[in-house]
This record gives structure tokens, C-alpha cells and sequence, in this order.
């Protein structure tokens, strides 16, 4: 990395339309929505000034950034609702692209759609692809030791960025040392998941394995199934240990 390109954001402008909501008001209408990494993993929406519904005001608070500058804080205000500091705008940003852009709280709001579809978490990151592919390999789980998990069926899910995910048939793995968490996550490509905790020898391993009961429709292959955290357990690939891979889950 070089001094010129350390810091460096990237900025591109998507070619969704995106509507976003509060209390069931129209907060933005928008066909030029721009996708600004601020960090590694995926982007956020910063949407055209001039394609909001609502009214942004100045609360007297502002926030820096290395790579986008100075941003003053407003609060979102519509009939009756204000949604406080929900809006960022960069009046002097050396990234000039963001001069008539705002940024949106995203949790603030209460629904974010691309084209007709609600999206959760953040944006879709147009390089992200999410394959999952029907497999005869044989997988092996073990937690310090114990086989948690044994399956010659798995759906292998290759998402861009992450390792390889081993979904697994429940009749594949022992339940019997499993139980329900109260956790739930949410992905804007795979819908919200479910956790179990594994307990063995009187040692709990919380929210060690997730599985989504009702995945989004371009998910639907992973319906019903259980994975664990690569990172966290020993997993067998036709017999091979494999390396527990560095993510943002280690």
C-alpha cells in the first residue's frame, strides 16, 4: 500500500432504485444511489440530497473520518417523526463525489428496499456472489474431540470473502448436545439465522452453530440446515483436518 492509495475510499454509483422508510413515511426515492466503502467487508448507501422526502436539520453535532473529512450531523424529520443525528452530509469531503450525497443511518430507519425487495444489514455489495452447490463430500465435525456432526450430504456454501461454509442435514448431527439460543443475525443475502449452543462434558460452546429456518428465496438451498463456525470447531474434509481459517468470526 502506498501513501497515495492509503485511506483511499471507493466510491461507485449502483443502478438500483432504493426507497427508505421510517414509521411508514417515505424518507428517499432514489434511481442514483451511490455505494461508498467506508470499510473492508461492504459498502453503505449515500443517496442524492435532492431525492429525499424528508427534512434534515442541523443538530450542532459533527464526526470525522481520516478518509472522508468533517460530516455534520442532522436529524431526520418527517410528519410528526424526527429520527435523531440519522443523517450525515460531507460539505467539504477531499472526496468530492459526497458533496450533494447524505449518508443515512441505517438502524435508524425502518426499511430499506432495492427495487421492490426489503434488504437488511447494508446494501448488497454488486462483488459479492453467494454460490451454494449440492455435495457427496464427506464432512466431519468435532468439538474438543467429540464428533458433533457426521454427513455425506452437505450443501457447500461459497460466499466471496469467507470460507467455505458446510451445511449440514439436522439427522447429520447429534441434537442431542445441542440447544436452542436465543441469538438471531441477520444477512442481506441469506434472511436471519437461528443459533444453538453446544454443550459437552459440562462445557457450553454458545452460538457455535446457526441454521436459517426460512432463507431468502436465492437461499433456499440451505432451508432447514446447520452449520458450524469453521473458525471454532475441527472440520474433516474427506477425512483431511482442515485449517481454521482468520475471519472477522475467529
Amino acid at each position: 500500500m502506498t501513501d497515495e492509495t492509503r485511506g483511499r475510499v471507493k466510491v461507485e454509483t449502483g443502478q438500483k432504485r432504493v426507497r427508505v422508510y421510517l414509521r411508514g413515511q417515505l424518507v428517499a426515492d432514489t434511481i442514483r444511489p451511490v455505494l461508498v466503502w467506508e470499510g473492508p467487508h461492504y459498502p453503505t448507501y449515500y443517496l442524492p440530497v435532492a431525492d429525499l422526502h424528508a427534512k434534515l436539520e442541523p443538530n450542532g453535532r459533527t464526526k470525522h473520518s481520516p478518509s472522508r473529512g468533517d460530516a455534520t450531523e442532522y436529524d431526520v424529520l418527517l410528519d410528526g417523526v424526527t429520527a435523531p443525528g440519522a443523517a450525515l452530509r460531507h460539505h467539504d469531503s477531499p472526496i468530492p463525489e459526497l458533496d450533494e450525497l447524505v449518508r443515512l443511518d441505517w438502524n435508524s430507519m425502518d426499511e430499506w428496499f432495492e427495487e421492490d425487495e426489503p434488504v437488511y444489514v447494508h446494501p448488497r455489495d454488486p462483488y459479492t456472489r453467494v454460490d451454494i452447490l449440492a455435495s457427496s463430500r464427506h464432512i466431519r465435525v468435532e468439538i474438543d474431540g467429540v464428533t458433533v456432526a457426521d454427513s455425506h450430504s452437505p450443501r457447500i456454501l461459497f460466499e466471496t470473502g469467507l470460507p467455505a461454509r458446510y451445511y449440514l442435514p439436522l439427522t447429520d448431527v447429534r441434537m442431542d448436545l445441542l440447544s436452542p439460543s436465543t441469538t438471531h443475525t441477520s444477512c442481506p443475502y441469506k434472511g436471519t439465522a437461528e443459533y444453538w449452543t453446544v454443550r459437552i462434558a459440562d462445557k457450553d460452546y454458545p452460538d457455535i452453530v446457526w441454521g436459517y429456518r426460512t432463507p431468502l428465496p436465492e437461499s433456499q438451498k440451505i432451508t432447514g440446515l446447520a452449520c458450524f463456525y469453521n473458525e471454532k470447531v475441527d472440520i474433516f474434509v474427506d477425512g483431511e483436518l482442515q485449517p481454521r481459517p482468520h475471519t472477522p468470526f475467529s
